[in-house]
C-alpha cells in the first residue's frame, strides 16, 4: 500500500509501515538480524555517514525492520517521524535528556508510570534538572506551576494507577502559550483510542510493551514527533545514548500490532462490563473507569478518546489486607505488574509499580493502600466477573 493516511484505525494498524520492497513476495516484513550494513563502494559509504544519500550504516541508526515499525506506529498517532526505543523508560529518558538541561523545569502529572516520575527526581536532580508534580486533570494546576525556567510539560493520560484524565487540548493551549513543548504519555489508550497530536501535543511516548505489542512477550518504546523540529531535537540524543531496539523485538511489536483493533475492542468491552459489576459489589468501596458517568473526567474522556481503554483502579474493603486477599486468590487474573496484553492482570501500585514514589507523595497522587489497579484481557467476561467476584469475596 503507498498510502494508509485515509483508512480506518484497524486497516491503518495491520498495514501501515509495511511499504518495503519486496524480493520474493513475502506478506510479513522480514527481520534484518544484522548488526552493520555493507556499502557497495567507498563514496556510498561516506555519502550515508554525511547523509546526503539514502541507506542503512549500522542497526543503532537505523534498520529496516525497525523503521517499518517507526512508520506504523508514526501513522497510527499522525505524526512526522518514530523513534523505537529498547524500552518505554528508554523512550521517556531520551526526550528528557534531549530537552531538558541544567536548571530546566519541567511540570508533570503526580500520577504517572512510577520510574517516569522517580527518575526525574532522583538521577536528574542530581545535573540540576527540577520538577514539579501536579494534578494535571485541573489545568488551572498546570499553569500555576509555569516558571521561567520551565521546559516541559509532561503528562500521561490516562494516568497510572489512578486512571486520571487530563485535558489534551486544554494542557496543549496553556504549553504553546508559553512556547513550551507537550509531551504525552500514551500507553494506556494506545493510538486506537486516542491520538493526542489531534489536540494539540508535541511529541507521545509509548511503552510499546502494553498494548500496542499485546501479548506480554516483548518490551519497548516509542517516541513520536510532531514535526521536523523536534525530529531534529531528539534524533542525536537518540542515537547516541545507544537505547535502540532489536529487529527481533521491533517485528513481535509488529506482528502485535496486527490484532491492536481487536484487541482493543474485547478488553474494553470487559473492562466497561467489570466495572458496571464491582461498582455494586459489596467489597469495593469505589471503582474508577473513565467509561462510567461517576468519573470525575467521563466528559472529557468522550471528548478525546475513540473508546474508554481497559485499565480499571478499585478500592477494597480493609485496604491493603483486603488487597492482598483479593490478589492471593485470583485464579484467572495474574498476579504480575504491565498492562495491554491479551491476559487481565492484577496488582498493587503503592507496593509495587508505585514503591519507589514516597509515602507522602502517594497520598497526595491517590495512591492509596487499598487502590488495586486491574488491566483487563481478552477472555471471557463472565469467567472474569466471576474470579474477581469470588477473590473479593474472601475479604471479612
Amino acid at each position: 500500500m503507498k498510502s494508509t493516511k485515509k483508512i480506518g484505525k484497524s486497516t491503518k494498524a495491520i498495514h501501515a509501515g509495511n511499504s518495503h520492497l519486496s524480493e520474493i513476495g513475502e506478506v510479513s516484513m522480514p527481520i534484518f538480524q544484522s548488526s552493520t550494513f555493507a556499502f557497495p563502494s567507498a563514496d556510498e559509504g561516506a555519502a550515508r555517514f554525511a547523509g546526503t544519500k539514502q541507506g542503512y550504516i549500522y542497526t543503532r541508526l537505523g534498520n529496516p525492520t525497525i523503521n517499518a515499525l517507526e512508520e506504523n506506529v508514526t501513522e497510527l498517532e499522525g505524526g512526522y517521524k518514530g523513534f523505537a526505543t529498547a524500552t518505554g523508560m528508554a523512550a521517556i529518558t531520551t526526550v528528557y535528556t534531549a530537552l531538558l538541561h541544567q536548571g530546566a523545569h519541567v511540570v508533570s502529572s503526580e500520577t504517572v508510570y512510577g520510574p517516569s516520575r522517580v527518575v526525574l527526581e532522583t538521577i536528574y536532580a542530581k545535573y540540576g534538572v527540577e520538577s514539579s508534580f501536579v494534578d494535571t486533570s485541573n489545568l488551572d494546576n498546570i499553569k500555576k506551576a509555569i516558571r521561567p525556567n520551565t521546559k516541559m510539560i509532561f503528562i500521561e493520560t490516562p494516568a497510572n494507577p489512578t486512571i486520571t484524565i487530563t485535558d489534551l487540548k486544554g494542557a496543549a493551549d496553556i504549553a504553546h502559550q508559553h512556547k513550551l513543548p507537550l509531551v504525552v504519555d500514551n500507553t494506556f489508550a494506545s493510538p486506537y483510542l486516542q491520538r493526542p497530536f489531534e489536540f494539540g501535543a508535541d511529541i507521545i511516548v509509548h511503552s510499546l510493551t502494553k498494548f500496542l505489542n499485546g501479548h506480554s512477550d516483548v518490551v519497548g518504546g516509542m517516541i513520536v514527533v510532531k514535526d521536523e523540529n523536534y525530529y531534529k531535537m531528539i534524533r542525536p540524543t537518540f542515537t547516541s545514548f545507544g537505547g535502540t531496539m532489536d529487529p527481533h523485538q521491533a517485528w513481535l511489536v509488529l506482528r502485535g500490532i496486527r490484532t491492536l483493533g481487536l484487541r482493543v475492542e474485547r478488553s474494553q468491552e470487559n473492562a466497561m462490563k467489570l466495572a458496571q459489576f464491582l461498582i455494586t459489589h459489596p467489597k469495593v468501596l469505589w471503582v474508577t473507569y473513565p467509561g462510567l458517568p461517576e468519573h470525575p473526567q467521563y466528559e472529557i474522556a468522550k471528548k478525546q478518546m475513540d473508546g474508554f481503554g481497559a485499565m480499571i483502579a478499585i478500592g477494597v474493603k480493609n485496604g491493603l489486607e483486603g488487597g492482598k486477599i483479593v490478589m492471593n486468590n485470583v485464579e484467572i487474573f495474574t498476579l504480575a505488574v504491565s498492562l495491554g496484553g491479551v491476559e487481565s492482570l492484577i496488582e498493587h501500585p503503592a507496593s509495587m509499580t508505585h514503591a519507589s514514589v514516597s509515602k507522602k507523595e502517594k497520598i497526595k497522587a491517590g495512591i492509596s493502600d487499598e487502590l488495586v489497579r486491574i488491566a483487563v484481557g481478552c477472555e471471557d467476561y463472565e469467567d472474569l466477573r466471576n474470579d474477581l467476584d469470588q477473590a473479593l469475596n474472601k475479604i471479612l
